[in-house]
């Protein structure tokens, strides 16, 4: 998911995506950890779904702050 799409998400949506991110990053770390996971590279792009959300979160806590 981009940071287009995330910026037309609501607060509420955005905290839910985050939390499926992150469980998304913790399910794929237990798999590495197992010798699982066949793709290494999912967790960097979990990590960093995880990372874009919570900027997006961010910014627009700024914004509502500012007004």
């Amino acid at each position: 998911m981009n940071a287009n799409e995330l910026k037309d998400k609501t607060p509420d949506e955005l905290r839910d995506a985050l939390a499926a991110a992150k469980k998304e990053a913790f399910n794929l770390r237990f798999q590495a950890a197992t010798n699982q996971l066949e793709n290494t590279a999912q967790i960097k792009t979990a990590r960093r779904s995880a990372a874009r959300i919570k900027t997006i979160l961010n910014q627009k806590a700024a914004e509502a702050a500012a007004e």
